[in-house]
Parts: structure tokens; sequence; C-alpha cells
């Protein structure tokens, strides 16, 4: 996160706030990144990707939503995504932590980031389709203030209803 991410914004060190990935004692780190949170008075702006399979924040498709911050086992797909961050594929984590869908709801902005033909589907499906579990990024659709900024190839299965006059979601 310091190499790809905090070192090229403007954002002061004591304002970036990770998940121990260390501590074996996943369920403290869950319940003190959490609380960390709430202390701080919530998120401001959540930052979001879109996987293939429709997961945001490794939350990936299951049969209900997930809560709060937790540890996730992480799907084949995902994994082999991720490969290109590390040295090989024995390299790349099975598990990640990650902030559930209650506790990204929460936030008060939130800005998915999606690019790639290969993504072009399972938007449209998070923008247009039913909210469900099956595709976790389609929660968004229930929060009130999400901008998605797609590149045209993501954007492709996207069309603009003709009755819509652009006051709608999506």
């Amino acid at each position: 996160m310091e190499k790809n991410f905090f070192s090229q914004v403007n954002l002061r060190p004591e304002r970036h706030f990770l998940l121990d990935g260390k501590n074996e004692d996943s369920d403290a780190e869950c319940a003190r990144y959490e609380a960390l949170i709430a202390s701080l008075g919530g998120i401001d702006l959540q930052l979001l990707g879109l996987g293939h399979n429709g997961h945001i924040g490794f939350n990936e498709p299951a049969e209900t939503f997930a809560g709060g911050v937790h540890l996730v086992n992480l799907a084949e797909r995902t994994i082999e995504a991720n490969r290109r961050f590390f040295p090989s594929a024995e390299a790349v984590p099975a598990q990640a932590y990650t902030m559930g869908i209650q506790t990204i709801l929460r936030a008060e902005k939130i800005l998915l980031a999606v690019s790639g033909e290969d993504k072009a589907e399972v938007l449209r499906q998070v923008i247009k389709g039913p909210v469900s579990p099956r595709v976790p990024g389609s929660v968004l659709q229930l929060h009130p203030d999400v901008v998605v900024v797609a590149d045209k190839a993501a954007a492709g299965k996207l069309q603009r209803d003709e009755q819509d006059s652009g006051g709608g979601r999506g």
C-alpha cells in the first residue's frame, strides 16, 4: 500500500490506517480495525475496485452479504488476478482482510473504479441487475453517493435507456 498508493497521493502518514496482516488473532484484528474506523468518525471516501466475479473489497460472491471487517478466503479467480503483484503463484495470499459490506456502505462517499472489457458484463450486473450477494458490488445500488469511473471498454455493456433523461441511477 505504501509503495503503490500512499506514496502517490497527498495524504499525511498519520492518516494511513491498515490492518495488520501478521496478527495471529484475526478476530481481534478485525474488531480493532472496525473500532478504529468508528473512533475516527467513519470513512469519508471508500475507494473500491470491481473483481471479475463482482466482488468489491475482496467480498466474494456468497449466500449473504458480509457484515463488518473480516478475514476472507479468496476465490481462485481473485487469486489469479492478483498474481501479477507477486513473484510467483505460490506467493499470492489465499486469504485477505477486508471491510465487510456493512462497513463499506457506512462510508460517506464511494468511488468504484472499473477497467477492461473483461469486466463489462459484471459492471452491467452491478449497476442494472438485482441487488444480490452473488454479485456483491450490486449492493452499491443502495448507497446514496456512489461514483463509478469506468473506461470505455468496461462501460461497453451499459446503454442509456431511451426513456432515461439522465436523472436516474446508473
